[in-house]
């Protein structure tokens, strides 16, 4: 066990596509599963249950057959939790409890508050519903653990911390079974796109189911309404049919109507002999809906007219240039400056609210660069070249060592005095990939024109990757 482990690098869609066998295996189970996300998959299980011979029968079956599945597809054995417990709080909880050791766990019916009461207050942000701003202003304000947060009065919960604070206040009590104000939408809010010709390209295919989401979440938000459950078809021409229900407590803003979409389509795709067709139908049909809580303005910063205007400009070139030729930064995370954010198709991307593909999260990068960071990054690094005092070319050994002080770069055959530098920093990652490992050494010149550069040697060759002025 390493427990000081932690994931730096996220990449949902290569997760969704690995998922995929799973879900269809434990769609053989029982009908109708919810996907939260990929790993995370929630179901009814009172019929199961009965039908296998009680709770701990089947969470050993689940068990058995995800480690199966799973470990057919990966090279490691995965870290597998069922938990069985009333309400997805409680079950997702004592699912990943069961993943670092018993396998599974089944809380008794009616001792769920019982069980969540106890565990630390960071459990809310683990689930991904609470933000972690306020799950540390109540570890602050002395609520650590679900408990005290459930024993709160909910009517002060909504006064003091609004509509997240009462969504957490119920997730904390195990009170998470069906959103209080929830509805069923009736039949004519689905939203689908019938193609007049089969579609191969997926690309294609999730654009159009963007511009389904938004016009699914307009009219939701023309009635006060936001989606919590929604259900994708997707149809080929050969008769083949996807459909997969989708849960987010918080609701499904487009942004991730979309993202679900793309995952569905992708792990489809990804099968052996699963999508052999042309597509012909997508349709998304809000399942579940629930008063929409609402954003409050912010006293100041927020979004700008600037802003605004400028997703208005990136959704028309989108129409224009195609969905795959106009690009969004999304951070990625790494050592270097060109590592740190990757491109995005903006057509998959929430314009209107980028915090989620900006924010750094909170993920250590040991041997990256401080503040400030360069001005700009070079998408092809400049080949130099940098002398010492005598015009000897400078090394770096293995042990990190330079050969000697900068005294000369040579910038497209310009010689130009190097009056200070920093260095050098070592980075070697990705030792154990054969293609995808580097090593290399990282230094920081001023020349006497008062540029400022940070230059890397990799190979015996150097380069500048960007500039800080």
């Amino acid at each position: 066990m390493c427990p000081e482990l932690e994931v730096l690098e996220h990449d949902p869609d290569r997760q969704a596509r690995a998922f995929e066998p799973v879900i269809r295996a434990i769609a053989e189970l029982a009908p109708r599963i919810e996907v939260v996300e990929p790993g995370w998959i929630s179901l009814a299980a009172r019929g199961p249950s009965r039908y296998f011979g009680g709770d701990q029968a089947l969470a050993e079956r689940i068990l058995d057959l995800v480690r199966r599945v799973a470990g057919a597809t990966l090279d490691v054995e995965p870290a597998v939790g069922v938990g069985i417990a009333d309400g997805r709080v409680a079950s997702a909880i004592a699912a990943r409890r069961a993943a670092t050791g018993a396998g599974a766990i089944v809380v008794p019916a009616g001792t769920s508050p019982a069980f969540l009461a106890p565990l630390p207050i960071g459990w809310l942000r683990e689930l991904g519903d609470t933000s972690a701003e306020l799950v540390e202003l109540f570890a602050r304000l002395g609520l650590r653990t679900l408990g005290a947060l459930a024993a709160l009065d909910g009517g002060d919960v909504v006064a003091r911390f609004g509509a997240e604070g009462h969504r957490a206040h119920r997730l904390a009590s195990g009170d998470d079974e069906r959103p209080p104000d929830a509805v069923d939408p009736p039949p004519e809010w689905s939203a689908e796109h019938p193609f007049p010709d089969p579609v191969e390209r997926l690309e294609t295919v999730v654009f159009v189911a963007k511009r389904l989401a938004d016009e699914l979440v307009a009219r939701l938000a023309s009635e006060g309404r936001v989606c919590v459950r929604m259900v994708v078809v997707v149809e080929t021409e050969h008769g083949e049919r996807s459909e997969r229900v989708w849960y987010r407590d918080a609701g499904l803003p487009a942004a991730a109507m979309v993202e679900r979409v793309r995952w569905q389509l992708e792990g489809w795709a990804s099968q052996p002999g699963g999508l052999t067709g042309g597509i012909v139908l997508v349709r998304l049909t809000p399942d579940i809906v629930r008063g929409d809580d609402g954003v409050p303005t912010r006293l100041w910063g927020g979004r700008s007219q600037a802003d605004l205007d400028a997703t208005r400009a990136i959704a028309r070139l989108v129409g224009i240039a195609g969905e795959s030729a106009v690009r969004v930064p999304a951070w990625s995370g790494g050592r270097l400056p060109d590592e740190r954010y990757r491109w995005v198709p903006a057509a998959m991307a929430d314009l209107d609210d980028p915090s989620g593909r900006l924010d750094r999260g909170d993920g250590p990068w040991p041997g990256a660069l401080p503040a400030p960071s360069p001005s700009v990054v070079l998408a092809d690094p400049l080949p130099i070249e940098i002398f010492d005092e005598r015009g000897n070319p400078i090394v770096v050994s293995g042990r990190g060592e330079p050969s000697g002080p900068p005294r000369t770069v040579v910038v497209q055959g310009r010689r130009q005095p190097v009056v200070a530098w920093a260095g050098p920093w070592p980075v070697e990652q990705r030792w154990w990939h054969p293609s995808a490992g580097r090593r290399l050494a990282r230094f920081q010149i001023v020349t006497e024109q008062g540029d400022a550069h940070l230059v890397v040697i990799e190979h015996r060759r150097w380069a500048i990757v960007a500039t800080y002025s």
